[in-house]
């Protein structure tokens, strides 16, 4: 990595530096002409120098030379013009000037600041680089958050600086050499004025801002770890719940931004005193200009328009000089986070970009043996995690790891997966050496899966596909009308030096799972999660996402097949109380007052429970219809029972959990406002406390919590305003608003409520699960199944996977090291989350899989479970760093007393 700032950006832009630095000096010769110009305006047709008779003239911009041997040539006579005429033509020309200066300033900012932009671009680019080539062990002293700080924010400045960094002293430094030849070429003794006064800027300036160079460093490296430790507060958050330890963190944090304040504070006391001094320099010169050229003047040694173009030439010279004294503060200032960006990413160990270079073509070399030959490994304080190893995983080979924790076998699995170097010895794959080896070959060959391997924030298809993702495979065809735009694209990351890939593209590469593409993923995809017991959890996602007819035509436009399927087995089989059906002239007993009132589904919060109450256009149905009150002494009648019953018991007690009509927080809530409420007429309720009471009768379901509040006149009046409701829908309510209907799929509700069409009844046991077990098979024999699977699939994960729990983690973990296929699988524990028969379930049918396909793998797995170890035609056993056996399970445990007493 490049240690010198400017050589770095000497070396990528080197042509437009020097082409931008021509438009400069080019840019010099109107910007003198505009300062000469004021005196001859002044001394010519204002004062009247050439203009002593009335009919006198002048002639302005001849075109004449001499040329040796001919003489005299005249190309142009010139403009002859009165007084007048050449106050307007002068004039004119000092407007022609200003404009020609503003065209060069708006071509130099925009051509430096493209410039600059293009060469953060790059900075980032290089710098997200080397940390994909980083080695493993790197991560382990830098904090991601301080990562993306340093790319993300404290190379921002350096953008900014690029594109002035020959530029900006080259064209300040001419503007103000300009400025000061003009007025050393109108008086000797003014000039000398000048320059004394730019001498003294230039040498004390620059000196007394070193402080702020430091103070500026210190306050970049405090707002890092700020930065730093925010990140470690958000990943620890459940520890710090856990211990009660937030007050400690407030403290710990209120110091580091006391810290930062102290040296944010000196460093604005100390810039302003550095701008306090350079103004007051800036502003003695005018009153030396005033007082001594207004003397020259007076005795005769300087004419009027001298004294005013000095003036107007000094004018222009404060600013450029100032701000090339503030580039020079930014110049030091950037050189130093250069520096410290420097120091971080330029470490020992970085992969060489040759290993990282794509490559689309097929890679799988079968017959190949990966292998460990007198590998030792040792960890960041220098203890030893292994002890000179030697072991060979052939293809088609299973080797079940045992050992207690830390025994060696997951270093050694780490050491096979290209996550740790070996202190000593070799990873062997084949003849070669795995550390010479691409990454599109390693990357490839082998699968890696661990109990905590990390998920991108992205949808399940995603997660489990990435594994897939190494070339575009498939270029996106662009539109004409697009072309144009990914043309640009293209050519700015390569003027950027980045990379021209496109994202678009399809990157999955379907010749690796044996398909020819996208349409046959999804049958490779399933008997995958079948064999991790995912395709159960993704079904249930499924069923609970909602989807349309474009996404997915499939299960969409066959949903009602589905529901009269459903319901059909319900009756066949005398079922038929477990779901109750909705039904437009009827009240269903088993939804909520809310859903009986609607009955429909809408997308979006717009009619969601907790600000369904406070909808205009449902007041206005619910005060037209008589509701509103009945509907009021619900939700009174609701809170009296719930206060009454719970109000005595702790916040953790059980029975909250089977309370959703309020959480144990409102409770106290809701007892002072029944309190305020008590004999109250309904009229006299303002409407935000009549909103609160009526959203409780919204969420009540008489089956379910069984308070008598339902009759069948209220539940009559109910249905009826379901009607009204329906009919006069207002323009903004019903396109995110979907009424149920018993032939049509609703796109607003879920994909287990379309085939219910109706809700389950609470009356009945385990009615929830043999319902889901009844619908999961008409899925099955209608084959919809993976329709609903891949609606399952667009599940979106959360950060690190964290919308999922630690089991369906694990799940997709290795279900995303299988689906490529690989040469050698390997697993270092990657189910300890689950339950030991869910293991065995799954390693049966990894390894029934694994000998499924062809070519088949090398597997080498870290168990959790030593239990199952029988399973595998090979054992491998750690103890102390050491390898102490391998081989026969039933022969190991006859003579190897390590194994004895793990299995034992």
């Amino acid at each position: 990595m490049e240690k010198n700032l400017f050589r770095y950006t000497w070396t990528h832009t080197r042509l437009q530096q020097l082409w931008v630095l021509f438009i400069v000096l080019a840019s010099m010769v109107p910007y003198y002409l505009s300062f000469d110009l004021p005196k001859l305006i002044v001394n010519g047709p204002i004062q009247g120098r050439g203009f002593e008779t009335p009919d006198a003239t002048q002639t302005y911009l001849p075109i004449s030379f001499n040329l040796p041997g001919i003489g005299p040539v005249n190309l142009f006579g010139g403009i002859t013009v009165d007084r007048f005429s050449s106050l307007v033509l002068l004039c004119g020309i000092f407007l022609l000037l200003v404009v020609v200066n503003g065209g060069f300033k708006f071509y130099i900012n925009t051509y430096k600041g493209r410039l600059g932009e293009r060469m953060l671009r790059r900075i980032r680019f290089d710098l997200v680089d080397r940390v994909l080539r980083f080695p493993p062990s790197q991560f382990k002293r830098l904090k991601p958050s301080e990562i993306a700080t340093m790319v993300k924010d404290e190379v921002e400045p350096l953008g900014g600086f690029i594109g002035d960094a020959f530029v900006q002293p080259a064209l300040l430094g001419g503007q103000a050499m300009t400025a000061l030849v003009f007025i050393l070429v109108q008086d000797l003794w003014l000039g000398l004025i000048a320059a004394g006064i730019v001498a003294v800027q230039l040498l004390i300036i620059p000196k007394m801002r070193k402080r702020l160079i430091r103070l500026g460093r210190e306050r970049q490296l405090t707002a890092r770890e700020l930065s730093g430790r925010i990140g470690e507060i958000s990943e620890g958050i459940a520890a710090i719940h856990t211990h009660d330890t937030s007050n400690y963190e407030r403290a710990e944090i209120s110091a580091r931004l006391g810290r930062i304040f102290r040296i944010r504070y000196d460093l604005y006391q100390w810039k302003f005193l550095v701008k306090f001094l350079n103004n007051f320099l800036a502003q003695v010169t005018p009153f030396l200009f005033y007082i001594i050229g207004g003397y020259l003047v007076i005795r005769g040694s300087m004419d009027v328009g001298q004294l005013v173009a000095v003036i107007a030439a000094y004018k222009d010279l404060p600013g450029p000089l100032k701000d090339l004294i503030d580039w020079d503060q930014i110049r030091q200032d950037v050189a130093v986070k250069y520096a410290q960006v420097h120091e971080q990413f330029d470490v020992e160990g970085v992969l060489a970009p040759r290993l990282q270079l794509m490559d689309a073509n097929p890679v799988h070399e079968p017959g190949q043996a990966l292998s460990a030959v007198n590998v030792s490994l040792i960890d960041d304080s220098g203890a030893r995690l292994l002890e000179r190893t030697s072991l060979t995983i052939n293809p088609g080979e299973s080797i079940a790891v045992v050992g207690s924790s830390g025994a060696g076998g997951e270093a050694l699995a780490e050491a096979f997966a290209r996550l740790v170097w070996p202190a000593s010895g070799k990873i062997m794959v084949g003849d070669k050496e795995i550390a010479d080896l691409a990454e599109s070959l390693t990357g490839r060959r082998i699968s890696y899966a661990s109990f905590d391997s990390y998920l991108f924030q992205g949808s399940l298809y995603d997660n489990l596909t990435y594994g897939l993702k190494h070339a575009p495979y498939r270029p996106r065809q662009y539109a004409e009308k697009d072309a144009a735009g990914r043309a640009w694209e293209v050519a700015e990351a390569r003027k950027s030096g980045n990379p021209d890939f496109d994202i678009q593209s399809d990157w999955i590469d379907y010749a690796a799972v044996n398909i020819e593409g996208p349409e046959q993923l999804l049958g490779a995809i399933l008997p995958v999660l079948d064999g991790v017991l995912l395709a159960g959890d993704i079904l249930e996602l499924g069923l609970r996402s909602t989807t349309n007819g474009t996404r997915h035509p499939g299960i969409s436009g066959r949903i009602v097949e589905v529901r009269k399927a459903f319901r059909a087995r319900l009756e066949l089989e005398n079922m038929g109380a477990l779901v109750v059906p909705f039904e437009f002239g009827a009240y269903n007993p088993e939804a909520t007052v809310s859903e009986n009132l609607l009955f429909g589904a809408a997308s979006g919060s717009v009619l969601a429970l907790n600000v369904l109450a406070a909808d205009p256009y449902l007041r206005s149905v619910l005060a037209s219809s008589g509701l509103d009150e009945p509907l009021y002494t619900m939700g009174l009648e609701i809170a009296s029972n719930v206060v009454e019953l719970f109000q005595d018991l702790p916040p953790d007690h059980p029975f909250f959990q089977q309370l959703d009509l309020m959480t144990a927080e409102e409770i106290p809530q809701y007892q002072s406002l029944l309190q305020k409420l008590q004999g109250r007429a309904f009229a006299s309720v303002s409407e935000d406390d009549r909103t609160k009471m009526t959203t409780l009768s919204f969420g009540y379901v008489e089956p379910l919590h069984r308070f008598g509040l339902l009759d069948a006149e209220l539940m009559a009046r109910i249905v009826a305003a379901r009607a009204i409701y329906r009919e006069q829908l207002p323009a903004g309510l019903s396109d995110r608003f979907e009424p149920y209907d018993p032939d049509q799929f609703n796109s607003a509700a879920n994909l287990m409520d379309n085939v219910l069409f109706g809700r389950i009844g609470h009356r009945q046991a385990d009615a929830g699960e043999r319902v889901r077990a009844i619908v999961r098979e008409i899925l099955h024999e209608l084959n919809l199944f993976p329709d609903v699977i891949s609606v399952g699939l667009e599940f979106g994960v959360g950060v690190g996977g964290k919308r999922l729990t630690a089991s369906q983690r694990q799940k997709l973990n290795l279900a995303r090291a299988l689906l490529k296929r690989p040469e050698f699988l390997i697993l270092n524990k990657p189910l300890s989350a689950l339950d030991q028969q869910s293991q065995r379930q799954i390693t049966v049918n990894v390894l029934d899989w694994a000998k499924a396909i062809d070519p088949k793998p090398g597997i080498f797995w870290v168990l959790a479970n030593p239990v199952h170890a029988p399973l595998f035609d090979r054992v491998v056993v750690f103890d102390k760093g050491m390898m102490t056996g391998d081989g026969n399970y039933d022969t190991l445990l006859a003579k190897n007393s390590a194994l004895k007493a793990l299995v034992s």
